[in-house]
């Protein structure tokens, strides 16, 4: 298990758990980012990364992609 920050873009991976508080987890689930998810990162600027999920592209800071794990 690594973080999503740590993916390569149009890498497609599955979600394995979301780490954080409880506000984050569901600010993230409310995203579509839920285990068991698949997910694409489509590219990556700065540590900031955008994403597919569920065919939706979602922009998310890099602290926020560091608690996704693939």
């Amino acid at each position: 298990m690594m973080p999503l920050t740590m993916i390569d873009a149009g890498v497609e991976t599955t979600v394995k758990q979301i780490h954080g508080r409880d506000q984050t987890r569901r600010f993230l689930q409310n995203l579509g980012f839920v285990e068991g998810a698949k997910v694409r990162v489509v590219s990556s600027l700065q540590g900031n990364l955008i994403v597919s999920v569920k065919d939706v592209r979602v922009a998310i800071s890099q602290q926020m992609a560091s608690r996704i794990y693939v």
